[in-house]
């Protein structure tokens, strides 16, 4: 089984070109998050992009010299990208050096760097609407993608010209995301897979409701650990205040219905389905319309008609048998025995059981991966580690699974 890093960025080397545009400022920051991801990261800039940002600032932020001028001594153009490389981004990549790129020009240092390179190749595009639409930089563009390079962006929005359209630089986080993926063994590559994250909100009135303790830390982290590795991933989550994770389709719902009715709908057609949201077990058999006055009670206690809510776990499942459904069981006793008597009673081939006194809204979690086949503990660890590991037990699953097969009873 390939286990996936927790951190695949730690001690990766990376080369970063940075050519002219106003988004170079962005690029700062990128660095920063690199470094601070544990990559050891080396710059290389065109002359132009020297007159935005100064290279002592790259740097700083680097730990290493930055390279702009290929006549400086030695060969620079070919120790940036030297055989122990393991990704060179071109960020911000105006349309000149797209072209340059596609047809194998180099006339300076960062186009003599993507030449010369012995790695796999990421370009992050920026540049007005009009620059980027043009038939000329979409045949540079389909061009470089034909010889392997991934087209990073770029995203719509706000241009440095004072027009909305396509053409903006990605954000920093946005490519730090997509180069941990370019860097994560693509073990669930060709897979679709379904995640629901979160809780679920069953209303009272229009200001009150019932809900589970769920932060979606867990499920968010699933569902980018899934993209990382290469699936194509829908998330259906309920309220949360996390931001959604770079390159995943994220579907918003609010009560268990709702939720149950996305995910019958996301599911078709995909390779497995991992249940992580907190849904509410019961929710209020006739909601009001408007906010309920505690003075209509007249000092007596409030009743609420309570109705049980569906079983999407197992409806699901059992739904759609050739899917791959792992469950989670938020338990505070007898973690491993429950969450193996859950994988029975909802009729999935695995449920992840784990200690709610240590998971709620925190970053670590402790917990134990129960299947048929046995069971597997993590004590103390990240909900990322737990995420990766997850990842990877899912592709050994589906790789094992021949045609036709169900979920484990």
């Amino acid at each position: 089984m390939t286990e996936l890093a927790v951190n695949p960025l730690q001690g990766r080397r990376i080369t970063l070109a940075v050519t002219g545009g106003i988004a170079v400022y962005k690029v700062c920051e990128l660095v920063r998050l690199l470094v601070k991801s544990g990559a050891d990261v080396e710059v290389a800039m065109t002359e132009a992009a020297a007159r935005f940002v100064g290279p002592l600032t790259f740097e700083a932020l680097s730990g290493h010299p930055v390279a702009v001028d290929q006549f400086s001594g030695g060969m620079p153009h070919l120790a940036l990208t030297r055989s122990d490389t393991d990704l060179l981004v071109v960020a911000p990549a105006t349309a000149n050096t797209l072209a340059k790129a596609a047809g194998g020009i180099a006339d300076d240092l960062v186009s003599a760097v993507i030449l010369g390179r012995a790695c796999p190749m990421a370009v992050v595009p920026a540049m007005n609407d009009r620059m980027w639409a043009n038939p000329a930089t979409q045949r540079n563009a389909a061009l470089l993608r034909g010889d392997g390079v991934a087209i990073l962006g770029p995203a719509c929005g706000a241009l440095a010209c004072g027009v909305e359209g396509a053409g903006r630089m990605l954000e920093p986080g946005e490519i730090l995301a997509h180069v941990r993926r370019l860097l994560t063994p693509q073990i669930l590559a060709g897979r679709r897979v379904v995640v629901s994250a979160g809780p679920t909100y069953e209303p009272i009135d229009p200001v009150r409701g019932i809900t589970n303790l769920s932060s979606g830390k867990q499920g968010y982290a699933i569902a980018e650990a899934a993209f990382e590795a290469g699936a194509d991933v829908t998330l259906v989550t309920g309220p949360t205040a996390l931001a959604a994770p770079v390159g995943v389709h994220v579907v918003r719902t609010d009560t268990a219905l709702s939720m149950k009715k996305a995910l019958e709908s996301a599911v078709a057609g995909a390779d497995a389905f991992i249940s992580v949201a907190a849904v509410a077990d019961w929710r209020v058999r006739a909601a009001s319309t408007h906010k309920i006055k505690k003075e209509s009670f007249k000092g007596a206690d409030p009743v609420l008609a309570l109705e049980e809510n569906p079983d999407i776990l197992h409806d699901i499942a059992h739904a759609n048998p050739q899917l791959y459904c792992v469950g989670f069981a938020a338990e505070t006793e007898d973690v491993e025995q429950n969450a193996q008597k859950k994988r029975v009673r909802k009729g999935v081939a695995m449920v992840v059981g784990n200690d709610a006194s240590q998971a709620l809204g925190s970053d670590m979690n402790s917990v134990v991966f129960a299947a048929e086949q046995g069971s597997l503990a993590l004590e103390g660890v990240s909900k990322r580690e737990v995420a990766r590991r997850l990842a990877s037990l899912l592709a050994q699953a589906l790789d094992a699974r021949g045609p036709g097969s169900r979920n484990a009873a």
